[in-house]
């Protein structure tokens, strides 16, 4: 996949990038596999925003990706390569030999014709999901499952991969994109190989309003508010915060202050990310 640069036609223009789409080979969505997705703009079931800077943004269809591949034993083949816009990572319509037909996340190299299998006598082939047990040490893998039988939770987006390192005492040690290393029980599954749309961190939007189309509203600065509204507000000018460190607007300690809750995984972390 390919980035292509704007022409500066316009200041928003100058410095704005995106994709070539040249992977893409269908353009409309299967219909079978697609259900309305409501924008709830950041808002709970009584209208009171739980989640800032959050609303707008182009109306899109929601797809169904298969992440458990629970159609075990059954080959499929690769009929289109699509663009998913509620994520990163391009998806990819199987259909299988027994007349289903289902998305998958896409990864490098997997192109239409090929084929594909879920279980645990698949080959070891890109874009083939099988245990973590009957996969070689070293091998590219994402869309990894956390308890068996779930459907993959880490390794979803665009350009991630994890590394199977080794395998011992009923666990695999997976080296993360983070550089996390965690243990996973070996009879979860993983799908061979990197994702596809490599270059989207490479990507500049150009302008704020291709933002807004994302759905993502302004962000106001602390400093900028009111002493009521935030505790960075208040005083004339651009002031200080006149606090050790900064504050959230409800005055929990930000940047660098650790807010992860304690969780029974915990213990299979090996190797936290960022530390030496």
């Amino acid at each position: 996949m390919a980035l292509v640069k704007f022409k500066p036609t316009s200041p928003g223009r100058r410095n704005q990038s995106g994709y070539t789409f040249d992977e893409i080979t269908k353009e409309k969505p299967e219909k079978a596999l697609v259900s309305p997705r409501k924008v709830a703009a950041g808002r709970n079931n009584r209208g009171v925003i739980t989640v800032r800077r959050q609303a707008g943004g182009v109306k899109q269809a929601l797809r169904k990706v298969d992440f458990k591949r629970d159609n075990v034993g059954v080959p499929g083949k690769v009929a289109a390569i699509e663009y998913d816009p509620n994520r990163t990572a391009r998806i990819a319509l199987i259909f299988y030999a027994n007349g289903d037909k289902r998305y998958i996340l896409a990864p490098v190299d997997l192109k239409v014709g090929d084929f594909v299998k879920s279980g645990q006598d698949a080959e070891v082939k890109t874009g083939n999901h099988m245990p973590l047990k009957n996969i070689p040490g070293g091998t590219p893998i994402h869309n990894i499952e956390m308890q068996k039988g779930r459907g993959g939770q880490m390794v979803r987006s665009a350009g991630g991969m994890a590394r199977l390192m080794v395998k011992e005492g009923g666990y695999a040690l997976i080296r993360l994109p983070s550089g996390e290393l965690r243990r996973i029980d070996e009879n979860c599954s993983a799908t061979i190989g990197q994702l596809g749309n490599i270059e989207h961190s490479n990507i500049s939007l150009g302008k704020a309003g291709r933002r807004r189309l994302m759905g993502w509203r302004p962000r106001s600065r602390g400093s900028a508010m009111t002493p009521r509204d935030h505790p960075h507000g208040g005083g004339s000018g651009r002031s200080p915060i006149g606090m050790p460190g900064p504050k959230s607007p409800w005055g929990k300690p930000t940047l660098g202050h650790k807010t992860r809750k304690k969780k029974a995984s915990d213990k299979l972390i090996v190797k936290r990310r960022g530390s030496k």
